[in-house]
């Protein structure tokens, strides 16, 4: 069952989601050759806490951590390492945050020094494709819309789309309904309903759209071992448009990166601080 959010709510969402996109703005600073994971992971948990509000993925369903940190070949759900990154490495960080009882889940891939060019584009694509398919999110339209969009946008550049693993309705609770997978057919699935607010993230393989599950039981590759990417946000339903409510301002910032794109997706201005 879909479960609508009030405008108040949407707000509250808003403040769990910008949570988490200024999370996501220090560790920017902070992902450089040398660093382990773990030490991403222990500024996160204290940032978030100064924040005012709890690691949204800590305990929950037993994760052992506040980031998930998913490392070349690792598609998500990479638990946090003493390994240090790499120059050439690329790290997907997904955090989540828990304040005024609603979650904010979102998720950026950085580059560690000297990247690839052909990994890259994976990266540039994989990103494109998130606002591709953010842009289908709208009245009249259904999840197979948004996953048809991404799917053709990514496998046009010949990346694997990944089956497994999907975005989803977002809350109260971490996953909620629907479920928002990257692949589809358009016209299928539910129908989007205004106040509904999901979290959109696609996972994108350079090769193979196959993955499998490693030992830990937590962290899934690739199966070919090439690198994979993953990019998210929290959008909701708002006078039958998209609303971004996460932003990647703040890595944007960190980083010395000009950026337009998230301004199709605002319906009001947002003040930065």
């Amino acid at each position: 069952m879909i479960i609508t959010k009030s405008a108040e709510e949407i707000e509250l969402m808003r403040e769990s989601a910008l949570i988490v996109s200024k999370t996501l703005g220090m560790l920017a600073k902070e992902v450089k050759e040398g660093v382990t994971t773990n030490q991403l992971d222990a500024l996160a948990e204290q940032f978030i806490r100064d924040h005012g509000a709890e690691p949204g993925f800590l305990g929950l369903y037993d994760c052992p951590s506040t980031l998930l940190t998913s490392v070349n070949e690792a598609v998500v759900h990479g638990l946090p390492t003493d390994k240090p990154l790499q120059d050439g490495d690329v790290v997907a960080i997904d955090c989540g945050a828990l304040k005024n009882e609603f979650y904010g889940d979102h998720a950026y891939t950085f580059e560690v020094g000297n990247v690839a060019e052909e990994t890259k584009k994976l990266l540039q694509v994989t990103k494109e494709s998130l606002y591709i398919g953010i842009r289908e999110f709208k009245k009249g339209n259904r999840v197979g819309d948004v996953g048809y969009a991404i799917q053709k946008y990514c496998e046009d550049h010949g990346y694997g789309v990944v089956r497994e693993l999907v975005g989803h309705g977002l809350g109260r609770k971490m996953h909620e309904d629907p479920e928002m997978p990257n692949y589809g057919r358009r016209g299928r699935g539910k129908k989007f309903i205004e106040g509904m607010v999901v979290a959109i993230e696609p996972m994108i393989n350079m090769g193979t759209a196959k993955i499998k599950q490693l030992k830990d039981g937590w962290t899934i590759v690739t199966r070919d071992g090439k690198p994979s990417a993953h990019f998210e946000h929290d959008v909701a339903l708002v006078n039958g448009k998209p609303e971004v409510l996460s932003t990647f301002h703040y890595v944007y910032e960190a980083l010395g990166i000009e950026s337009d794109e998230e301004n199709e997706f605002r319906a009001k201005e947002i003040v930065f601080d």
